[in-house]
């Protein structure tokens, strides 16, 4: 019988042999590029292409170029000599041309469509985000007008002070004549009717 111990021996010399016949990656190197099938391009620099035939193909420019083609194309396979003419009465090269350029230009236009719905798409985020700073700014402003219109309301003016200075000047004056006032020296000692009136 093998014990336990054996087994396990053997087990992490099989698993050796077979990690140390393994190729070693190294992970403080980058991995060498693939080679592939297919050519590589920038996306974005073909999405900008794209954009610009897209936007030449929605120009004036373009249609009249277009229209001039077909209009010598038609003319030269009509009237020129038998045998100088490339596309008889059909036109079926015409047409083949015709649709060649417009299966080119549909895709090339839905490109540069989703480029633009991609660019809308973050400016309508970025003006939500700075939206929503203006409501929190202004927000912010109408509270802390309102703490002021708060604050104001129990800070005393000029004229409530001027008018409970000349009361207390006119008391003390009557106290040194001789006469005693109906209520204190003090404003807070009269009726409490009178503060409401002076503010």
């Amino acid at each position: 019988m093998v014990s336990e111990r054996e087994t396990t021996t053997r087990e992490r010399a099989a698993s050796g042999a077979t990690a140390s016949s393994r190729a070693r990656t190294r992970l403080d190197q980058p991995r060498p590029p693939r080679r592939r099938l297919l050519p590589e391009w920038d996306p974005e620099s073909f999405g900008r292409l794209s954009e610009r035939v897209a936007r030449f193909l929605g120009t004036g420019r373009f249609i009249v170029w277009m229209t001039v083609v077909i209009i010598v194309w038609v003319v030269w396979n009509v009237s020129a000599p038998s045998s100088l003419r490339f596309d008889e009465y059909p036109f079926i090269f015409l047409t083949l041309m015709l649709s060649l350029q417009a299966s080119y230009a549909a895709p090339l236009i839905l490109l540069a469509q989703n480029r633009q719905d991609d660019r809308d798409r973050v400016n309508l985020e970025q003006d939500r985000k700075q939206n929503e700073r203006s409501i929190a700014d202004t927000e912010y402003l109408t509270r802390e007008i309102a703490a002021l219109r708060i604050g104001l309301g129990e800070v005393a003016t000029r004229d409530w002070i001027r008018s409970e200075l000349q009361d207390v000047l006119k008391e003390l004056e009557e106290r040194r004549d001789g006469h005693r006032p109906e209520g204190g020296v003090f404003p807070a000692d009269r009726s409490a009717g009178r503060d409401v009136h002076d503010r």
